[in-house]
Formats: C-alpha cells, structure tokens, sequence
C-alpha cells in the first residue's frame, strides 16, 4: 500500500534491492522467502521480538536521488503481487515525467505530493466504508494478526502482547494476540516458528498463577492440552481481558447472544495509543457491569464516569471520603471504607443542583436536593463545572413522573373494564400482601414476641428518621444490623423492594406489569402448562395458598414473567421463591422481585439447564475445600455436595428450612447477595462436620443434613407456626436440639465473614468455563448416544462429526451473517437439533467428507442431499438429518447407497409426496373415514352416532396411527419412476464420481453400458404404457404409426442414448471420450443377460459419441427430450448389477477418519498455501 513519505538513512541495511532504476528501488527484507542464511534468520528473529512492521510488510519501495544520501519510503506490500503492482505504477505514470526535471530537489517534492495524493483520495475513498478510531499501529498489528493465522476480515482484534509461551520447558518470545474469538500466539526465532490458535469456546479453564517453573503466568486450559504464557508487561490487564472474551464465548454457547460493539457504549475522549475501540468497549462494558452490580441498578444503566470526593453524613457528622459515580439516571456515592456509607439518588428524585459556597473547610461544594425534602452535601470535587453541567444534562433528559404510583390510568378504571381485565387495582393482592390480607381481620396479638416485634419496628422507624427512607436512604454497617436482627413483617416487602433494587425498575416500567397479565394470560405454551401443575405444590401448608385468591396471583406472576422472558419461560423453584413473594408484597411488586432475581442477584439460576446454580455448586465446593478441607474430601467421596448445594440454592433454603427461619435468610441475601447464601451453607457443614465425617454413604449425610435443617428455628416469630412437611416426615423419634436461625446467621458470620463479594465473582467466572464446558460434553455424549442407534458409525467418529458440525456452526456466528446463525442455534431444543446449518454450510461439509466427490458438479449434488435430507423445509439441516445422510453414503450396502442416489435425482414434489409425514396422511385417512360414514347418515341414525363415538375414542385414532406408521415403511417399490431429464442428470453424476478412480476407464464404459441398457428398457416400457392409455382411453388420438416397429425402436433408442451420451461428453472432465475396443466390446456384452440389447447399444453409443464430439451445437439443441420414457429403480438396480467394476465400486468401504482429518487441518493448510504464495509469485517473475 501507498504510505506517507518516511525518510531512510540506510537502505541497504537489512534489506536486498530487487530492482532498480535512476529513482526508485524495490526492496526485499532479508530472511522474507527462499535463502536468507544466517543473516536472515537474524533478522527474522529480531522483527517478531521488536514487532517491526517488517515482518507484515516484507516489501518496500524507495525514491533516490543522484544528489542526496537521503532515501525516502513511499510504498509497502505484504506480497511480491503487491509490491509489483505499485512498481509498475510508478513506472508508467511517473518515470517519464519526473526524468524531465532539472533539480533533484523538485523530483522529490513532486513525487511526495503525488503520493500524499493518493493516500488522501483512498482514505475518502474509504471514509464512508471504514470509520476506524485505531491508530494505524494498531492496524498494522490486525493485518499482521490475519495474515499470520489466516483470519477473515470479520475477525477483529481487541489488544496485543508481547509475551513468551512455554514450549516444553523452553519459553518462545513473541506475540499474544486476542481477538473476539480467538487466542493467537506467534514466535520466530532462528528459523522455529510457533504458531498456535485457540478458540474462546474451547477454554475449560483460565487461571493465573505464579509458580517456581512458571513466574506469574497464565494458564489456558483445553480438553485436550494446556498453555502457559508468561514475562507480560502488565499481567493483571491482559488477565482481566482473557476473562472477558472467555466469558462472551461462554454467553454464546449458553444462550446465543452474540458478541456485538454496544453503540450505547461511552467512547474514550482521547485515543490511547496501541488501544482498539474493541478494547475501550470491552473495559467499558467490565466498568458498567462493575456499577450495576455495587448499586444494583438496571442491565441498561451506563455508567458515564466517577470521581473522588468527599460526602457530608448527618447521622455521624464527619465528611465520608469515596466516590461519587454519575450515569444516565442516577447519582451514586459508596465510602472508601467498606460498609461506611452507600447512597443511591434517582435522578427522578432530584429537585435541585447547585454549587455551595466554597471554603478551605469545604472546597468545591455540590448540593443535591430531591423531592422527599432530603439534602445531600458533596465536597472536594476536582472539576465541579463540568460536573454540575453533566448531572443537568441528564436531568433535562429525565421524566418528571410520580414513580411510586400505579399508573394514573388504572385508577380510575370502570368496574365493567375491570370484570374483563386479569389484573386491576380492584384485586385484593393487588394493593398488598397475602399475610396482610389474612392478617387483617385477625385480633391484636400483646404477647411477648408480638412487643418484640413491635420494638423492631420502632428501631427501623428510628433508622428512617436519621439515615431517612426509601431509595434515597443512606446505608450503613447500622442498616446491616438490622437486617441481620431480622425485618419486620410489615416492612419486609418495601426493604425487599429496595435493597435488591427492584423498586428503581418498577419506577421506570408503571404499568408494565398490568399490560404483561394481559397480555400473556389465555396463552397456552409449555411454560403455562408447568405452571398449571405446579400451582397447588407452591407452598400448600400455608393457607395463603389453599384457596383460588393465592393461587391465581401466583399464576399472574408466574405466567407474567413467562412471557416477559421467553428464553426462561419458567422453571421449577420459581414456584417456591414466588410464593414467599407474594405473601409479604403486593403482585407488581413481587413481580419485580422475581425480575431482580432472576435477572441480576442470581443470574441463570432459572433457565433450562440450571447453570448459574450449578456455577455456584461449584463455587461451594471449591469455598468447602478452602474452608474445611477434611471434610471436603470425605464429601467428595460420598458425592453429597453436589446433591445437598442444587437445593439449597435454588430455593435459596425454603424448601429445606422452616419457613419462619428460611425468610431470615431471604432478608439478609437481599440487602448482602449471594455471598450470604454462601456462608450459611458453610456454617451448616461446619457444625455437622463429626458427624458427617463419620458417615459411610450418600444416604446418612443426607439425613443428618437435613435433620438439622428441619430444626432451625425462628423463636421470635409472630405468626403461628407452618409446619414443614420435610421436618414432619424425618423428625424421627428422638429429633436433635433446635437451632435458632439468629445464632446461626450470626456465627456464619463469625467464621466465615471474610468472604468478598468480587472474590465470589471470580471464582464464578471459573466455575463458569468448566460448568458450560461440561454441558457442552454433555450434549455431545446424548448426541452420540441417541445416534448409535441410528447410523453405523463408530462412537470416535461421530464425535469427531458432531466437533465438526458444531464448529461449522460456530464459524458461522464467527465470520457469517450472525444473526441468523443465532438465530438457528437454539439451547432450549432437544441435544439433537440445537445446532443447523444452512445450504451454504452444508456444501463445504459435503465437499470435504461425502465419499461421492463429483468435481465441479459437487455443489448441485451437495444442494440435492440437502434438499432430500431438510424434511421440514426450514432451509436448515440439523446433526441427525446430516448423520443420516452420510451414514448411508458410508455404511449402506449397494442397495441403500443406489436408492440414496436415486432419490437425489428426483424432482422435489414427488420427494415431498414421499417423505408426507403420517399425521398429515393420517388425516386424509380420517376425511375419508368421515365422508364415508356421511354416506351412511341416512340408513339408520343410531349406526351414525355409533360411529361418531368410535371415531371420538382415542383407542380409534390410536389403531389408525399404527396403520399410518405400518404403510409408512418404505420399500423400492414405493420409489417414483425416473423421466429422461432425470436420468440423463444421473448420468451425469455417475460420471463425475469417477474421474479420480483407480479404474476409471472401466467404470466410463460399465456406466454407458448401464445407460444404453435402461434406455431400451425405458423404450420397451413406453410401448406398453402407450398400448394400455389406448386401451383405458379411447378418447385420446392414437399416436403416428411408424413404418415398422424395428424402425420406431432403433430410432426413439439412438434418440434417447444420443443425449445421454452428450450430457456425458458435457460432463466429461478429458476433451475426449474413452475409446473401448472390439474386445473389451464382446467380453462386456458376453456378462450381460441382454446381450443383444447392450451389443446394440453399444454401437448405438459409438454414433451418438462422434455426433456429439464432431457435430454442431445446433444439433445439441435440436434434440428433443421423450416426456413419455420412464424406468424404477429396480431396473436401474438391476442394470447395475450386471456390471462388476460399478457393483465393487459401491460396495468398497470408504475411509472417513482421512476425511475428517483433512478437514481439521484445512485451516492449517490454507495458511501454508498464503505463506507459499509469494515464492510462487517469484518464480512465475523469473
């Protein structure tokens, strides 16, 4: 490519002149090709070491001057075709105007400005097409990325390191590349290269340790192997990058969301250095997901930026040192000191922003005040301007609306609109919660633990007061202890509400909840259905669900959610945890609880395969392990963590704990997360440890565990007791000591309170990789298993074909059109049909695996296969369908693979009619089973209603079904007869398939033996078919009758060989036809049972091969296809049959593992071929 003038103090220094003339050179880096010798190896090595742009541009051109020492680059080229191509330029263009010039000094300058020209017409050129904000070293090193590891265009790079991979115990220097999908490595030292690619979808484990043998290192784990990559500049960074493009890779295997640049994203105001717009996204994303995660706000929250200051608390007055963090609708402060402060402000809620008065006390002051009367004081503030400007900025884009109410409309609903509506403010749960509403009319408990519980409400009233209430509320170590002392029944729903920020997302969506009822209820789907029976299994020891008001509420919810997130639909557990919902908070309410839940705090606990509750079994045991290491072996052994954790989890303990004690820990996991989840799991083990360690199975842990579950309880509780159907059934005859659930919260937090919240995500993050990844092997053994069954090929094998289909897939996402890749990759379907693939797709696999390579007629029949195999006529083609198809091209015999290639040769509607699935004949049957007995309507009523009811029992329809199933067989009888066209492109096939065969001349003349053969055959069958329509229809006009019958036979027989004998010559890959001799000519007709017939024909084929080879394209055109020949497919068998070089050619066994391996290493031979290209190019020159 043209470059901007550079100049050269030496330019033969490291470099060889190829070519010259009085102004230019071409130059060629030494090591770059053939030879190069010592020197070369040098240089090569120090280009990749000191990442010289040498080793992605090899080629270069230089303008001289006879005066000066001084050279100037103007141009570059990665290959000798480009390099070439701008010397020829140069050459034509300039060569001749420039040599009129006088002074040098005037060559110089006219040549630097017609280069700057060029560059600056191509970057206009490309402006429209490429808006790029990398820095040009950093697209050097993308075309650098692509040229090495063969890298589409669509493959983007994020970032670069110079690091060093262990080899053994050899470390290589060179350098890391990390794009969206992939992990690259390159090193050349003294002539070794080292190449190595990774896809993000293949990582089972990502780690950074630091060991005597590997100091601080990164270890990329595999099925297979493992790499370590060390001496990086800044470890933690590209560490913190790895995780990220791992985890895109692992969205995309869970649910498909492919990885796109979020145009919503803040963009860098300056442009770092070596730093991609990719990278900023990515460490913007990571920033965003770290603000949504401390505040828990919103999944579209963006964060716009943060700075140090200081907060003035009134409850302690004292200035709180931390942070002041700024987004698109919210203020958010959090101290320094963990559990200091955190204040959370809606920018609803602000009323004013102003700056104070400054002072050396209190330098650079903003207050903020909000509607509530509340103010809220910030101070040393390093750009208080822009600041203030900011925050003004968001709030004039902010509605001003009462967040807190329902929808104004639904208030004033008529009592007729709310008798048709599913959701109105009339319903009783619509306003509050179901233990209020029970509680209501109940009389005035002033006993002891009713004061109790009076006294904490008072303390959470005093807490209002000083740090004030609602979401503006300052929170501090104090809010945790009251937590921690358990929430009030009467206050549960609101603080639920607003510590697990909820309350933020029901403020921005009023009346989202109502419309979605609407919306979804009356819907049938499978997610209603496992509603439905779950419904009455939702608690039913709590008489808030023993009656159709609780009942119908939790459908609302549950069929609500349903619908609002398709891709969770509902899962089982949801059930539970809503339960407990509704009974503390009004529907929208807990609605958006469930949303929270979910969505954010337990993120992929509800999907169909449980994985975010799997991640965190995981994230257990390794805690378990770290905690209480000899008990973790034991548990190991007995397999218990794994079952015990699963539930747990899930339910969060209510379905494993009392309930008045498992809403306790409900409490604390809303305002603490997951963590607390955590320790009091911990803490159970820990005091069950003797005894656990002291049991011999699976069983007798279980117990133990839960016994002592079933004995936590909540003595301070108001409410009656529920009792707990688990403890009801294991409290035995002599039940352990009760637990209070206070003691218990508390010495978690004793013993294991040190566990951090961003420790828990990372080990997250790893359990993640393993998790997905076992999922993914999972997948691939029910795939190989359920296809055992189904074809002949070995387990290796498929899968081997499963990773390649899979992979195809992939790569579709990759570099294809990605949205519909995603589209067609669909986790919740069957193992089987989770992964399609288009026609396109579906060619090259066919290309490089089928047995039946026909050249260049390969595509046409690749879109045929796949055309026979698509039976639901979607465009796609899952595993089993693609399995199938190569399963009888591999492992059929003789007679599968020939009805194989016959059906291939059919036209589609008579395959559709074939391949018509049962339920749809099954109805014909039953049309026709109806108009029948219509017929019989008028002998007698009572036989009709006989009849009704029979056709209304199911034990009917089910013997129908079997007479559909049983006709459904299929045999080469129910094969439809073939046209000419139809054979002719047979034919065709046939005779492609044979051109890289051993014995190819053989099997050219078998298949034209066979070909003249069922021509006749089709001729005698016209004559019979034509004699029967003249028989059946005496209407029709008989046809011309020939002279004689030997004429019309020999005639319609040269006719109809003639064009399958050109469609041969058409397809022929040799300029001429294989000539048999006379011998060859007897010994094949001798075999033959027609052997008059095939003498014929064969001399028949000779004169069609001469008009074909000698003839005019005007004769080719003039013939005229038979629309009345025909012949079946036992004819075709039975022709082939009588030849043996095709008979051994379809019964050969065929090496598919070759195969596969080519196609594992294509991409590896596509890279060596872009390498070679340039000594190609050279020897073509010389």
């Amino acid at each position: 490519m043209w470059i901007h003038p550079e100049e050269v103090l030496l330019a033969g220094a490291l470099w060889v002149s190829e070519r010259a003339n009085p102004f230019f050179i071409l130059q060629r880096r030494r090591g770059h090709g053939r030879g190069g010798g010592l020197s070369g190896l040098l240089v090569g090595t120090l280009d990749v070491v000191l990442d010289s742009s040498a080793r992605v541009a090899p080629y270069r051109i230089l303008l001289q001057t006879a005066d000066s020492q001084l050279y100037w680059n103007i141009a570059c080229g990665s290959s000798r075709k480009e390099i070439t191509e701008h010397w020829d330029w140069l050459e034509t263009n300039l060569l001749q105007t420039i040599s009129i010039f006088d002074n040098d000094e005037d060559v110089t300058t006219f040549v630097k400005g017609k280069i700057s020209g060029i560059i600056a017409e191509e970057n206009r050129l490309n402006q429209a097409e490429e808006q790029e904000e990398d820095c040009g070293k950093f697209r050097e090193a993308e075309l650098k990325m692509r040229k090495l590891f063969g890298m589409p265009d669509e493959e983007k790079l994020v970032n670069y390191y110079s690091c060093s991979y262990w080899k053994g115990r050899v470390p290589r220097q060179g350098w890391l590349y990390l794009s969206v999908n992939h992990l690259c490595f390159y090193s050349f030292l003294l002539g070794k290269e080292v190449t190595l690619v990774v896809q993000w979808t293949e990582v089972t484990q990502l780690e950074k340790n630091a060991t005597l043998v590997f100091p601080e290192s990164v270890r990329v784990s595999t099925r297979h192997t493992e790499h370590f990559f060390s001496m990086f500049l800044n470890i933690n960074d590209t560490f913190k990058l790895m995780e990220q493009l791992a985890n895109i890779a692992m969205r995309q295997l869970l649910d498909n969301e492919a990885f796109a640049a979020d145009r919503s994203l803040p963009k860098a105001t300056k442009t770092l250095k070596n730093v991609s717009a990719l990278k900023r996204d990515l460490d913007a994303r990571a920033k965003n997901e770290r603000y949504r995660t401390m505040f828990r706000l919103t999944q579209d929250e963006r964060l716009d930026g943060h700075t140090d200051c200081t907060l003035w608390t009134p409850f302690a007055k004292m200035h709180v040192v931390g942070q002041l963090f700024i987004s698109n609708n919210y203020i958010c402060f959090n101290s320094r000191e963990e559990d200091l402060c955190q204040l959370i402000i809606p920018l609803r809620e602000v009323s004013i922003v102003e700056k104070a008065d400054s002072s050396s006390v209190l330098p650079c002051p903003v207050s903020i005040s909000t509607k509530n009367k509340m103010n809220f004081l910030f101070a040393n503030l390093k750009d208080r301007d822009f600041l203030v400007q900011r925050i003004s900025d968001f709030l004039q884009r902010t509605p001003d609306s009462s967040w807190g109410d329902t929808n104004p409309l639904s208030l004033i609903v008529s009592e007729s609109t709310q008798k048709g509506q599913h959701f109105h403010p009339g319903l009783p749960t619509a306003s509050q919660g179901l233990l209020a509403l029970y509680h209501r009319d109940a009389p005035e408990d002033l006993g002891p633990k009713a004061m109790k519980e009076k006294m904490k409400e008072e303390s959470w009233n005093i807490h209002f007061s000083e740090f004030g209430r609602g979401v503006c509320m300052y929170r501090t170590s104090r809010t945790r202890e009251l937590v921690l002392n358990g929430i009030p029944e009467h206050l549960r729903g609101e603080l639920w509400l607003l510590f697990s920020g909820a309350q933020n997302e029901m403020a921005s969506h009023p009346g989202y909840y109502g419309d979605l009822v609407e919306q979804a209820m009356g819907l049938c789907s499978l997610a209603t259905e496992e509603i439905e029976r779950d419904l009455h299994r939702s608690m039913p020891e709590h008489r808030a669900f023993q009656n159709e008001t609780g009942i119908a509420a939790l459908r609302r919810v549950l069929t609500a959610y349903a619908h609002r997130n398709p891709g969770i639909g509902y899962c089982q557990a949801m059930n539970i945890v809503t339960s407990v919902l509704l009974l503390y908070c009004p529907e929208e309410e807990a609605f958006w609880l469930l949303v929270a839940l979910c969505e954010r705090m337990l993120p992929d606990y509800y999907n169909t395969r449980v994985v975010g509750a799997l991640v965190d079994q995981g994230v257990f045991e390794e805690l378990t392990r770290a905690f209480l290491p000899l008990l973790y072996e034991h548990m190991q052994e007995l397999g218990v963590i794994t079952t015990i954790s699963l539930s747990w989890f899930l339910t969060l303990f209510l379905s494993v704990m009392p309930f008045d004690s498992a809403v306790l820990l409900v409490d604390c996991f809303f305002y603490e997360g997951i963590k607390v989840i955590f320790q009091v799991a911990l803490n159970v083990l820990h005091d069950n440890m003797d005894a656990l360690l002291s049991c011999s199975d699976e069983g007798e842990a279980m117990t133990i565990l839960g016994r002592y579950l079933d004995n936590v309880v909540n003595k301070q509780t108001v409410a009656p007791p529920i009792p707990h159907l688990h403890a009801l059934l294991t409290s035995g005859d002599d039940p352990p000591p009760e637990i209070d659930v206070f003691d218990l919260i508390k010495s978690s937090y004793e013993k294991f309170g040190t566990l951090r919240s961003d420790v828990i995500d990372q080990m997250r993050f790893k359990q993640r990789l393993k998790v997905i990844q076992s999922l993914e092997d999972t997948a691939k053994r029910s795939v190989v298993r359920a296809m055992m069954t189904e074809s002949a090929f070995s387990i290796e094998e498929l899968e081997e074909l499963y990773c390649l289909f899979k992979s195809k897939h992939m790569t579709s996402c990759y570099w294809g059109s990605s949205s519909s890749a995603a589209e067609r990759h669909d986790p919740s379907l069957p193992y089987l049909e989770q992964y399609r693939i288009d026609p396109a797709q579906f060619t090259q696999l066919f290309t490089a695996l089928a047995p039946w390579i026909c050249g260049g007629h390969t595509p046409t029949l690749s879109a045929r296969l796949f055309r026979l195999l698509d039976q639901n006529q979607d465009g796609l083609v899952n595993f089993k369908e693609f399995i199938t198809g190569l399963s009888g091209m591999y492992h059929g015999d003789m007679t599968e693979k020939l009805k194989l290639l016959y059906k291939l040769h059919l036209p589609p509607g008579k395959l559709t009619c074939m391949l018509s699935s049962a339920p749809e004949r099954f109805q014909n049957y039953t049309n026709q089973e109806g108009q029948h007995l219509c017929h019989l309507l008028p002998v007698t009523f009572d036989l009709c209603v006989v009849s009704e009811e029979r056709l209304k029992d199911y034990k009917y329809y089910l013997r129908m079904w079997a007479k559909v199933k049983e006709l459904k067989t299929e045999t080469i009888k129910d094969l439809p007869r073939m046209n000419q066209e139809q054979f002719i492109d047979l034919c065709k096939t046939l005779y492609n398939m044979f051109s890289e065969e051993p014995l190819e001349q053989q099997l050219y003349h078998s298949i034209a033996t066979v070909a003249s053969l069922l021509l006749r055959i089709g001729e005698v069958g016209k004559k019979f078919n034509n004699g029967g329509r003249k028989t059946d229809d005496p209407v029709q006009a008989p046809p011309p009758v020939p002279e004689s019958e030997e004429e019309e036979g020999l005639g319609l027989g040269c006719s109809g060989e003639s064009q399958v004998c050109r469609a041969l010559a058409e397809a022929q890959l040799e300029p001429a036809a294989p000539q048999t001799s006379d011998e060859e000519t007897k010994d094949d007709t001798s075999v033959s049972s027609y052997s008059v017939v095939s003498s014929g024909s064969l001399q028949c084929e000779d004169i069609a091969d001469d008009t074909v080879l000698v003839g005019s394209g005007e004769q080719r055109q003039g013939s005229v296809l038979d629309v009345d020949w025909s012949i079946t497919f036992e004819q075709v068998l039975a022709s082939l049959l009588t030849e043996p070089p095709l008979v051994d050619y379809f019964e050969r066994k065929r090496d598919l593992q070759s195969k596969m391996d080519a196609c594992k290493a294509q991409r590896v031979v596509e890279r060596q071929m872009s390498s070679t290209s340039d000594h190609e190019l050279a020897q073509q020159s010389i």
